[in-house]
């Protein structure tokens, strides 16, 4: 398949009544939904969008959300999906900085260019009989995503059809996927991890089910039961959030999940461990990969627990290689870590108008991360820590991560985050935040023992202060800059 879109042409074709997507208040089967995407295709047609214009799309989380997704990379345009809370002054940004040729929400605000309701996309179906397509080509840009921003201003990151595909692909053979698969997905489709897992299964003939979150757990699990959910994908905050608020009902579908895949952040030890318990038939996935470089490392942490920090091995399109900070290879060990480098069609073409930035990330072809690693004799891949994390005290580097483990095994600590502060004589030192469970009392002076029985001495925190919560991102990584920020400025 070239294309995502042109799987779901065919699989109308071979399997029209076959259940495709849904979003528990909509279903379709694949040639009904091969039938609205046609139909909107031919409404994008028929108002001026040409092949290689942009459309931004505000994300509803719904099916005519990725119906208009589908439908602008029908007729060679470029998706650009962006997050349901995103600010006004952010999209009109994206908007000039693509030179957006419509902008397609449920609201429409003023951006100067044109508008489409995101409400009404599912009743051009019937517009698209007498309409024919030309489905986009492998080297044909797909869609660009925007990210988060965290660190600095966000990246166009401009992934062809080659590239969405051979992502897909890495998912479904790693998961296994079977023929049968019906996926919830309740987390956001305007971003990567989301996005891509929907991709997976649309190429594989599978059936989707879009929810919005799993707070509302009694629609979750009304919908795991309506459609026959067989595999699950969460963020590390939403396995958090259903674990608090369903581990019982969880528990009843043991014997009836295929898989649970989670990505985009590490998964707090304590959630591992509930999930092996709740669900010990099924395998339970852990994805690794960027933006730039998706879903390119995998493991099975339900058969693979005893292995710390360890990602897993290369998915079916990855290739792995380990650069030092001048940008030079080397061969990784457990004593000789580099910075995580990957190369395959699943590489982003590169950031949107950005060629400066494509020559900082990329080396001979692999696309270099921030992440510290290396691989052992088995070929399975061990994460250390971020570049711009670990904290060099006095001559020895501490990686954060490590200190976090082991805290959280402290009985009452429920989420916690290291981060680098000065000192005077050592240049930096690590300093510990956490938060506790409701109603917890944590003596910090037990959790220093606790940590110190653990970890070399210079990794042992000496400042540890207790604070509400622990700031994140949207995926549930821990936000480390705004906590050294809100340091510095105390």
């Amino acid at each position: 398949m070239n294309s995502i879109v042109e799987a779901v042409a065919k699989h109308a074709l071979n399997r029209p009544t076959k259940f495709c997507i849904a979003d528990g208040k909509k279903e379709l089967t694949y040639k009904e939904y091969w039938e609205c995407i046609r139909g909107y295709a031919a409404y994008l047609k028929k108002i001026g969008i040409k092949k290689g214009e942009c459309v931004v799309v505000r994300n509803s989380q719904n099916v005519e959300f990725v119906t208009v997704g589908m439908a602008v990379q029908l007729i060679g345009a470029i998706f650009v999906p962006l997050e349901k809370n995103v600010a006004e002054q952010r999209i009109r940004e994206i908007c000039e900085e693509v030179e957006a040729k419509l902008y397609v929400a449920n609201r429409e605000i003023d951006l100067g260019i044109p508008f489409a309701s995101c409400v009404d996309v599912l009743t051009y179906r019937s517009e698209s009989e007498r309409e024919e397509f030309t489905f986009p080509g492998r080297m044909d840009t797909a869609e660009i995503l925007f990210t988060t921003g965290t660190t600095g201003k966000s990246k166009g990151i401009e992934l062809l059809h080659k590239n969405v595909v051979a992502v897909a692909e890495n998912v479904i053979s790693g998961v296994e996927m079977k023929e049968n698969n019906v996926e919830l997905i309740p987390v956001p489709l305007s971003h990567s991890h989301g996005l891509r897992r929907y991709y997976a299964n649309l190429l594989n003939g599978s059936g989707v089910v879009i929810l919005d979150g799993v707070v509302f757990v009694k629609n979750v699990f009304a919908c795991m039961k309506r459609y026959g959910v067989t595999a699950i994908d969460l963020v590390p905050a939403a396995l958090s959030a259903l674990l608090k608020l369903g581990a019982e009902e969880l528990e009843a579908y043991s014997d009836k999940i295929d898989y649970v895949q989670l990505g985009s952040a590490p998964i707090p030890e304590q959630d591992k461990k509930r999930i092996c318990k709740i669900l010990p038939n099924a395998r339970l996935y852990n994805f690794y990969g960027t933006t730039e470089s998706g879903c390119s490392c995998i493991i099975d942490f339900n058969r693979c627990s005893d292995k710390k920090n360890c990602i897993g091995h290369p998915t079916c399109h990855a290739v792995f290689a380990f650069f030092d900070e001048n940008g030079n290879r080397l061969e990784s060990s457990k004593e000789n870590v580099g910075l995580l480098a990957c190369k395959g069609d699943m590489n982003m073409k590169g950031y949107y108008r950005l060629p400066t930035s494509d020559e900082q990330i990329f080396r001979q072809g692999y696309i270099v991360t921030q992440d510290m690693a290396y691989m052992d004799e088995d070929g399975l891949i061990y994460l250390v820590g971020r570049a711009g994390d670990v904290i060099q005290s006095g001559g020895n580097k501490i990686s954060p991560q490590e200190v976090e483990e082991v805290a959280l095994d402290f009985d009452g600590v429920e989420e916690c985050a290291c981060i680098p502060v000065e000192n005077p004589l050592l240049g930096q030192e690590p300093k510990l935040f956490y938060a506790t469970q409701s109603g917890v009392d944590v003596k910090e002076e037990a959790l220093y023992e606790f940590i110190k029985s653990k970890l070399e001495a210079y990794k042992v925190p000496k400042l540890i202060e207790k604070i509400d919560r622990i700031p994140r991102t949207y995926n549930g990584k821990i936000n480390r800059r705004q906590l050294v920020e809100q340091e510095k400025g105390d």
